[in-house]
């Protein structure tokens, strides 16, 4: 619960659909700055903002260096080793270099592709802000491999696309077997863009044994290079038609198109995953000294009626562990350890539902069984005890963890206290991975209901939450979307201060806030949740003002009153008004048992501000590949642009027997052209020499007739001048 003293909260908050809408005038003051929109507004995709820029690459966002050809990407010498080294251009924005190191951390946990910063290793990516966002597909082998994130592309679902560029990747719709799935409607496409939707066999790009995925992350949006306002893509299952083209999270089979090509076997960062669906509970084993066990069941006296894998969708049919508090005796303890792991971080994230149904008087604790040399049967140390009182549903809960040697996790459920009591413990879909937890919960109950029933242009927020630097903040959401944004969900984040509130720095200097929507999938290597950023930046001034966008709420914010009573000041908020449509809000598990769950934190980023330092073993990088000059010159018929004296000049694709030429490589030739054009010469020339054969013949023969002719005559006067 929310402690408006301004003491960190608990970390969940249920909010109910009274509270929701509360009072437009209590909840929606008029701000003194207007908010802030970090895309315009606009939901832009990869595609839309490169043609915006200029920008006429290969599919779009592909950039071939000037060795490269379709087909050269198979092949083991075009992938990277499995940790990539990376270096991060200086004119890189703040924001989009907080938001790559979140999408590495995805491709840590979900794959065993690492990222480490260069150190002078041979070949590495230099990040960049470019025109646009776009990669090159595969390790090229030049030295510096340049990969733009340019304004708009620092989404984190853009950076994981344009790195499975990198990593070798194509676009899903390129496949050979596309025309399986969908069709492309080639009169909707505009003018010069109808290459982008090629087809390439399997000499030229691998599905690797994976089915066509609609759902990829890789697959061009329906509406992708259209030239008015029917899609150019159709899929052939219509159900389809808007799943293609999601920016979210890799899909499952991206992943395993990613595991196969660089045969990986378990993300880097992840340690455990269990839904209790198998009767070997994952491994887990019950502890040998404790009164009581924990019970794998479908249902439990007291609730909850339903495991948290399967709420809303098949009652009865998923598991969870229940520990029976009404049927043990005070100080009984069960005892639940996990199977053995190992640790190379020195940091973990343990993530759980909980259900807690046994009344005041029992408690869990959570503590890691540690082992070393000293201590070879393990040594338990407490690490959290999750007390308060019982709440009729599952709750998530978020639990750091700091172990750096094998150990195995250990919840351990106490009946602490006589009293009466019917119920009991329950946990389900438990996650283990080496990352750092979110810091705050924000659930909303009966979301689908909100959806529906809130009117266009009104929000609600969350509760204000403290970071641990002191600094407040809350989130701003649009149920039906902000005014001209129907079905979509529109998010923003707002600072928050209280008057008293000292040790801050105003405006305030580069705090990360990232807004996500859990996707509640049980396992979190499949999870496709939807997040945004926004970085507070000190120097950011409000539109058309004088005043710093990001200073002290109490000056540029309202003041708000909380339902309780209390008063705060709430600042202007940056945010998009397209954070996601309803139709995919509605997919997948982000509403389950009705309910959404966002993860809310805020994080210094000010690291970000330094330049990352170049290796003391080698020079500064030097530009490598496609030149800037031709970043805006079409090259046809797979063509590359490369400098010539300055001026970019197209160099052309040649075959054995054909080849393209032109400005643009407009235009095919082949040695079937020249073997014709040398018949239709000789023809020419055959008969040419016919017609002048002809009539020379006939000029000759008049000659004749007329030398003859004056022949007679001549001799007719001869005649007459001999007569006497």
């Amino acid at each position: 619960m929310l402690d408006m003293a301004g003491r960190r909260p608990s970390g969940v908050f249920v909010l109910h659909t009274a509270y929701l809408l509360c009072g437009i005038s209590l909840c929606l003051p008029v701000a003194k700055v207007p908010d802030y929109e970090v895309d315009g507004g606009r939901d832009l995709d990869i595609f839309d903002i490169n043609e915006a820029a200029g920008l006429d690459l290969v599919e779009g966002d592909i950039v071939l260096d000037e060795r490269q050809t379709r087909n050269s990407i198979i092949g083991d010498e075009y992938r990277w080793p499995k940790t990539i080294p990376y270096y991060m251009e200086e004119d890189l924005e703040i924001n989009a270099k907080g938001v790559i190191l979140k999408a590495f951390e995805q491709y840590r946990l979900k794959t065993c592709i690492d990222f480490k910063p260069w150190s002078g290793e041979a070949n590495y990516i230099s990040i960049f802000k470019g025109s646009g966002c776009f990669s090159s597909v595969g390790n090229r082998h030049v030295g510096k491999q340049r990969l733009s994130i340019g304004t708009n592309c620092d989404r984190i679902a853009t950076i994981e696309h344009e790195f499975l560029h990198a990593l070798g990747f194509w676009h899903e719709q390129s496949r050979a077997d596309r025309d399986d799935y969908v069709n492309i409607m080639w009169d909707r496409i505009s003018d010069g863009k109808e290459h982008n939707f090629n087809t390439y066999d399997d000499s030229t790009s691998s599905s690797l044994g994976v089915a066509y995925d609609y759902g990829s992350m890789m697959h061009y949006s329906k509406n992708a290079f259209r030239n008015g306002t029917e899609p150019t893509i159709v899929t052939k299952i219509p159900a389809f038609s808007e799943v293609i083209g999601q920016r979210m999270e890799f899909s499952d089979s991206d992943l395993l198109k990613l595991h196969r090509l660089y045969n990986c076997t378990q993300g880097s960062t992840f340690l455990d995953s269990c839904d209790f669906e198998r009767e070997n509970v994952c491994g887990m084993v019950q502890g040998q000294e404790d009164m009581a066990d924990w019970v794998r069941v479908t249902k439990a006296d007291g609730g909850p009626d339903t495991d948290y894998s399967n709420v809303g969708k098949c009652t009865g049919s998923g598991y969870f562990m229940h520990f029976n508090a009404s049927a043990a005796s005070v100080g009984d303890a069960a005892v639940l350890e996990s199977r053995l792991l190992y640790p190379k971080r020195g940091y973990q994230c343990l993530q759980f539902f909980y259900y807690h149904s046994a009344g005041a008087n029992a408690a869990l604790r959570i503590h890691v069984r540690e082992y070393d040399e000293a201590n070879p049967d393990g040594k338990v140390r407490l690490v959290k005890i999750i007390e308060g009182p019982p709440a009729e549903q599952w709750q998530l809960h978020h639990v750091s963890l700091d172990v750096k040697t094998k150990f195995r996790v250990v919840f351990q459920g106490t009946k602490e206290a006589s009293g009466p009591s019917t119920g009991g413990l329950s946990l389900d879909d438990i996650n283990l991975s080496e990352n750092t937890c979110p810091e705050f919960i924000w659930r909303v109950k009966n979301f689908s209901q909100v959806m529906e029933s809130t009117a266009a242009n009104t929000s609600i927020f969350s509760p204000p939450f403290t970071s641990k630097e002191g600094y407040t903040f809350q989130m701003e959401l649009y149920p039906s979307g902000k005014a001209g944004y129907p079905g979509e969900l529109s998010a923003y984040a707002h600072l928050v201060s209280r008057e008293g509130d000292t040790g801050q720095t105003w405006p305030c200097p580069w705090k990360q806030m990232t807004m996500t929507l859990m996707d509640q999938h049980p396992h979190i290597q499949k999870r496709m949740s939807n997040q945004r950023s926004v970085t507070t930046d000190p120097g950011m001034k409000a539109t058309g003002s004088d005043r710093y966008f990001w200073d002290d709420p109490r000056l540029v914010g309202v003041e708000v009153t909380h339902t309780d009573g209390s008063k705060y000041f709430r600042g202007p908020g940056a945010g998009t008004a397209v954070y996601l449509t309803h139709l995919r809000a509605k997919s997948r598990d982000f509403i389950k048992g009705g309910d959404a769950i966002f993860l809310l934190t805020m994080e210094d980023v000010s690291h970000l501000t330094a330049v990352q330092p170049l290796p003391s073993t080698t020079q500064q990088p030097a530009t490598s590949g496609p030149p800037e000059i031709c970043l805006n010159v079409q090259c046809l018929n797979d063509g590359v642009c490369v400098e010539d004296e300055g001026t970019a000049a197209c160099r052309c694709l040649v075959g054995d027997d054909w080849w393209f030429y032109g400005n643009s490589c407009q235009y095919k030739g082949s040695t079937m052209d020249k073997t014709t054009l040398a018949l239709a010469s000789s023809l020419s020339v055959l008969g040419a020499m016919l017609v002048i054969t002809v009539v020379s013949v006939i000029c000759m023969k008049k000659k004749y007739k007329r030398r003859s002719a004056v022949s007679s005559v001549v001799m007719g006067n001869m005649s007459a001048t001999q007569k006497p």
